[in-house]
């Protein structure tokens, strides 16, 4: 068994690959898809010496197995959204502790305490359906917050727009975090000028309107806040931990978290820093579930470990990736 104390405690790249290769070692035993999908790439613990090693599931397993690596009684499911009647991704977690251990420590890790902020929540698309995890994360920051002001917004944009100009007044530290239509719903209706509000967006127009290249929205964004940098948030159902950005898109991860790429052609190989790839997930947090996903997001990793989302692979099978369903 994995402590969690080790998960939120890494404080070294040494300590991170350790524990990424006990938690490759517990989950190939414990988690019987992982086990198929590893024993199919002829992959065993005793072939894995480093994390470039280790199989990476691809994401979509998440939309047709219930992928878990603990036995202990599900205590919440969360689900993606998707188009009516598409098959939606299902992240069965066993330990709800764990996720709000992942996104306290984590945002604490790049913002500070959460108790010095209005949250307020503009997440109309997400309100709108059960089984958001980045709902559930939302409320419990607003409940964490322990500011009355700090709530959900749904279509009430005038409330909304009133409150964020009450609070820029008394210069309080504001975290505005959407859904990116709903921030442009807002900033195309009213104009501020905010000094003391981080604005945030979590991506995705939702069906709701055109897509945009991260530079134009957030050029627009900028200013309809009157804002230097739009943050950003980086997540998914699938995990259990977010990467941060502060501005231009580049993300950072929580000490317990990396991203890889994977080479387009070959989605067995891992390419080095620096050249654009299939983004590879390691989420230490997801320790019940699978901590080593292939996700369906195009990006390039830095030098420095920061990372760049550039797109998104179409809606066929990931190539490579397609020999591998179970």
């Amino acid at each position: 068994m994995i402590e969690t104390d080790r998960i939120f405690n890494i404080s070294s790249e040494k300590e991170f690959k350790d524990l990424a290769l006990d938690v490759f070692k517990f989950q190939f035993e414990n988690n019987p898809v992982y086990r198929s999908f590893c024993d199919l790439l002829f992959k065993h613990p005793s072939d894995i010496k480093a994390i470039e090693d280790i199989p990476f599931l691809p994401i979509q397993f998440f939309k047709s197995h219930q992928v878990l690596s603990s036995k202990t009684t599900i205590e919440k499911t969360f689900s993606s959204s998707g188009t009516t009647g598409s098959i939606t991704s299902k992240h069965y977690v066993t330990n709800l502790d764990i996720y709000k251990q992942s996104f306290r420590k984590g945002f604490k890790h790049f913002y500070g305490n959460i108790e010095d902020y209005v949250v307020l929540a503009l997440l109309p698309s997400y309100l709108e359906r059960e089984g958001s995890s980045l709902i559930y994360m939302a409320d419990n920051l607003i409940t964490s917050s322990k500011h009355s002001e700090s709530d959900f917004y749904l279509d009430n944009l005038q409330e909304l727009t009133n409150t964020l100009k009450a609070l820029e007044q008394r210069k309080q530290k504001t975290l505005l975090l959407g859904v990116s239509f709903a921030l442009l719903d807002l900033v195309e209706q009213f104009s501020f000028d905010l000094e003391h509000t981080i604005v945030m967006e979590t991506g995705g127009m939702k069906g709701r309107r055109k897509e945009l290249i991260r530079a134009e929205l957030h050029d627009t964004l900028k200013k309809g806040f009157g804002v230097n940098e739009i943050h950003s948030e980086y997540g998914m159902t699938e995990l259990l931990s977010q990467a941060y950005s502060k501005g231009n898109g580049i993300f950072k991860c929580p000490p317990w978290m990396k991203t890889l790429t994977r080479d387009t052609e070959n989605a067995l190989s891992i390419q080095k820093k620096n050249k654009s790839g299939g983004i590879n997930v390691i989420d230490l947090a997801n320790i019940n579930s699978c901590s080593f996903i292939a996700t369906q997001d195009l990006g390039k990793v830095y030098s420095d470990n920061t990372f760049e989302v550039i797109g998104r692979f179409d809606n066929s099978d990931i190539r490579g990736c397609n020999l591998m369903v179970l």
